[in-house]
């Protein structure tokens, strides 16, 4: 069964409180996600492995590590999902991006995949998915099945807000998948929104109703 991993770090919750703010403009709604972003793929590369290296400081040589060269992608769930990727890169700037779009079927209520492009190399990279919302789990489950149908196989999910019966979608139909997260909510209210939530990202993100 995958983790699900909650962030506490003060600095997260701090921000997460005015990105919840019905009050907070689009213009700093989209700078808190940005910088959110940037904290959770912090404690997200905690594990990336290491390997050592012989460099000269000013005063000796010297054994010290870097990153092993483990290839990463972002994945944004679009449309969302974008407001999550600068951020992602300010940490790790050599990482390749991926989109993955999704619509909601009006008929079967279900997502459907309608853009899918991913770097060449999709079974030696490492993906993270990332979403700013974890609600029915729906667009989540289907973002990632596109992504193992085409081969990946080391995938992470990234938001910032999510919903008890989402991150349960995501353990059954994705057992491997570890879900970080900034905030675990109480439930989905009835139109499907997370409650206490952040609204519609989306629309907060790039300022449309």
């Amino acid at each position: 069964m995958g983790k699900v991993y909650v962030f506490d770090h003060p600095l997260i919750q701090h921000k997460l409180t005015y990105i919840r703010d019905k009050n907070t403009g689009t213009k700093e709604f989209r700078e808190l996600v940005d910088e959110v972003g940037t904290l959770m793929a912090f404690e997200i590369t905690r594990d990336m492995p290491l390997e050592e290296i012989e460099i000269e400081t000013p005063i000796q040589t010297a054994k010290t590590k870097v990153l092993s060269g483990k290839k990463l992608a972002i994945v944004p769930i679009l449309r969302a999902g974008l407001g999550m990727v600068e951020g992602v890169l300010k940490l790790i700037p050599a990482a390749k991006v991926g989109h993955v779009g999704l619509y909601r079927d009006p008929e079967t209520l279900k997502p459907v995949e309608y853009y899918v492009k991913l770097p060449a190399d999709v079974e030696e990279r490492e993906f993270i998915v990332v979403d700013p919302m974890l609600a029915t789990g729906g667009s989540a489950v289907e973002a990632i099945n596109a992504l193992k149908k085409r081969g990946a196989k080391n995938i992470k999910f990234m938001c910032l807000v999510a919903a008890p019966v989402g991150v349960e979608a995501m353990q059954e139909a994705h057992p491997d998948v570890d879900i970080f997260i900034a905030a675990l909510d109480e439930k989905l209210n009835d139109h499907g929104y997370i409650v206490p939530g952040l609204g519609d990202a989306g629309d907060r993100l790039f300022g449309t109703k």
